[in-house]
């Protein structure tokens, strides 16, 4: 009775992208199965399939989510900022370091579907919609001069890579997560004012912890 109500309500696909949320929140992407997220759900291990052809199409309708759930993070950061007259190009890259830090294993699964050889199909909008809005504030950011002018696409790019991979570094232990908050505020300014164009002592004399 429970599975056929769902069904008729409709909520079951949402349902199971929750369960599955829930299995990567907790042991990342590997332990995701449609076996475990039927259960999770309440339904029997062949209701998934109904809406789900496998488990990569859940896998996409979870980074689906989570997409969503970073855009929001994303909104919330840039506000922060500009309630105070800051840049939003900073609060994005601040944002992206910290969602992966307090998200690491959201963080890998959005990473094998987004900065991949291709760009899944059934996240392409999202995605397009995400750098439209970041272009947009970048060009805001230009206009207010608190960001160099220049191509805002490459702009948008050249930040991408530099907070993608100290994210990535943080992550993998490389640099240690205590510090994170630190490094990337000084990372991502010595980026914003410029290689050789540090000030008030901005980006001098670092040397990565341990090394």
């Amino acid at each position: 009775m429970k599975e056929r109500e769902a069904y008729h309500h409709g909520a079951l696909p949402e349902a199971l992208v929750a369960a599955a949320f829930e299995v990567v929140d907790e042991q990342g992407q590997e332990k995701v199965s449609v076996r475990e997220v039927a259960r999770r759900a309440g339904v029997s291990a062949g209701a998934p399939f109904r809406h789900f052809a496998d488990r990569q199409a859940l896998l996409t309708a979870v980074a689906d989510r989570v997409l969503a759930d970073f855009a929001r993070w994303q909104e919330a950061e840039v506000a922060a900022a500009e309630a105070v007259g800051g840049s939003a190009m900073r609060a994005l890259g601040l944002g992206f370091v910290r969602y992966a830090l307090r998200h690491p294993r959201r963080f890998e699964l959005v990473r094998s579907r987004v900065f991949a050889a291709s760009r899944d199909p059934q996240l392409r909008e999202q995605l397009e919609g995400l750098d439209r809005a970041f272009t947009e504030l970048i060009v805001a950011d230009q206009a207010a001069g608190r960001v160099r002018a220049g191509d805002p696409e490459l702009v948008l790019l050249s930040g991408q890579a530099l907070v993608y991979g100290l994210a990535q570094m943080i992550v993998d232990g490389y640099l240690p997560a205590e510090r994170a908050e630190e490094l990337a505020v000084r990372v991502l300014d010595t980026f914003r004012q410029g290689i050789g164009g540090a000030a008030d002592g901005v980006g001098k004399g670092f040397n990565p912890p341990g090394r």
